[in-house]
């Protein structure tokens, strides 16, 4: 039995990842997918949310349920969050799954990461409250404002995380002004990582479940 923590990228709870968990757990896994703080359907985002909280709020679910030798999953936005918790307690993981998600490096955030018609979404997506982003009309109506903090924070690592003995990274190469085809191009040439792509957009539950449920069980 594999025991996977699935995080979800920006705007979204852990119900993204529902219909994946379930299949997992029918197949005797143990599955918990995360709803990050702010990010629930009775939660309003605050300025006091940033990166770090959403670490903590792994590493301490990953603490009160004693997890380990844990796959973590992150999909877009998480590849922050499952970084910072591996640097944290690498103890705890035995693989990272990032799916077309950012693997940052010490001070990086999303905003250093990216450009262009992201950063046009944050800055304008925040203009309500200034302090949290809007959901994109594509998304699903499940959706809920991000916390802007998350998203401009540097990461701060250690170098921890290199203990993690299995990394994979999935790119869906027709993801629409995707800001990761630099991240999968470095990675595929990093002899410590296991890179693959598919032919699919950024929505890999609703595109793909059956791959996207083989990957973490190769991860395992």
């Amino acid at each position: 039995m594999a025991t996977y923590v699935l995080v979800p990228g920006a705007c979204h709870g852990g119900w993204w990842y529902e219909p994946l968990a379930a299949e997992l757990r029918e197949e005797g896994h143990a599955a918990y997918p995360v709803t990050l703080t702010g990010l629930g359907p009775q939660d309003a985002p605050t300025g006091g949310i940033n990166l770090d909280t959403h670490i903590d709020d792994v590493v301490r679910l990953l603490a009160e349920e004693d997890l380990r030798d844990v796959v973590l999953c992150g999909h877009s936005y998480a590849g922050m969050v499952i970084t910072g918790v591996a640097d944290r307690v690498p103890e705890r993981i035995a693989s990272l799954v990032y799916v077309d998600a950012f693997v940052p490096q010490d001070g990086d955030s999303v905003f250093s990461l990216t450009g262009g018609v992201w950063h046009d979404w944050y800055l304008n997506g925040s203009k309500a409250d200034g302090f949290s982003v809007a959901p994109l009309p594509v998304l699903s109506p499940r959706a809920t404002p991000h916390p802007l903090a998350t998203l401009v924070q540097g990461i701060r690592l250690t170098g921890a995380l290199d203990r993690v003995p299995r990394r994979e990274y999935v790119y869906l190469a027709n993801f629409e002004n995707t800001p990761f085809t630099a991240t999968y191009e470095r990675l595929r040439e990093d002899p410590a990582w296991h890179v693959r792509s598919l032919p699919i957009g950024h929505n890999i539950v609703a595109d793909a479940p059956d791959d996207f449920r083989k990957i973490l069980l190769d991860a395992a």
